[in-house]
């Protein structure tokens, strides 16, 4: 996110404010009788933090907090540097559309993940791209999204039997922007490096041995621990 000068001076006035609570806190915290003088400190720091927010104009403030409204902003290359998780985010992207890699990612999005919330499909996008940068799986997004093995597949639509044709068109346009943006190398902040989840209403026996990096709507993801 690029903000005016002016609003960058502001904002650093308001990141200081906060940095001095956040060592205050770790002082008080380490201190033999950290009561002592705790009304004192906080009524400074809160007065400070008052003077510094009230220099910000709302509009800045909600761009501070959520983030630029519309179309995702791009770094270098194309890839968006700042996630917008948003519906308002998505619908103001033009369509996309793309090679076989972005087929795939964006048909496993839409069978695995369109009735989650935008960040939980984000999620489900990271898994997938996870997987193809480590060595114990497929070098590609289709490779990934159609790996069988153990009598199965590690996405259940791709074996369940059940047909894949797109039936929610609107659904699959979403899922198509989310696996535009992943693929051109954006930011995976959401789930640690996770390499499996599932729906909270199923317990697979990895799960007993795998760390859980985050719980995202009706999904909890973990990542695979080295050497297993």
């Amino acid at each position: 996110m690029r903000l005016l000068s002016n609003r960058a001076t502001l904002a650093a006035a308001a990141v200081l404010a906060l940095s001095g609570a956040a060592v205050a806190d770790v002082t008080v915290s380490q201190s033999n009788n950290p009561s002592a003088s705790l009304g004192g400190r906080m009524m400074s720091l809160l007065g400070a933090e008052k003077d510094a927010m009230t220099r910000i104009v709302p509009k800045d403030l909600d761009a501070m907090a959520s983030g630029v409204a519309g179309q995702m902003p791009a770094s270098k290359g194309g890839a968006p540097s700042l996630i917008n998780y948003s519906v308002a985010s998505l619908t103001a992207m033009p369509a996309a559309k793309g090679d076989a890699q972005w087929q795939c990612l964006a048909s496993a999005l839409y069978h695995e993940a369109r009735g989650e919330s935008v960040k939980g499909q984000f999620a489900v996008a990271e898994v997938i791209l996870n997987r193809v940068d480590s060595a114990r799986y497929p070098n590609s997004v289709c490779g990934v999204v159609n790996q069988g093995g153990g009598g199965g597949c590690q996405f259940s639509y791709t074996c369940d039997g059940i047909t894949d044709r797109i039936r929610e068109a609107d659904a699959y346009v979403e899922a198509g922007k989310i696996a535009k943006v992943m693929l051109s190398g954006a930011p995976r902040a959401l789930t640690m490096g996770a390499t499996h989840f599932h729906t909270q209403n199923t317990n697979p026996r990895w799960a007993r041995q795998f760390p859980q990096t985050a719980a995202i709507g009706s999904h909890l993801f973990y990542r695979q621990p080295s050497g297993s």
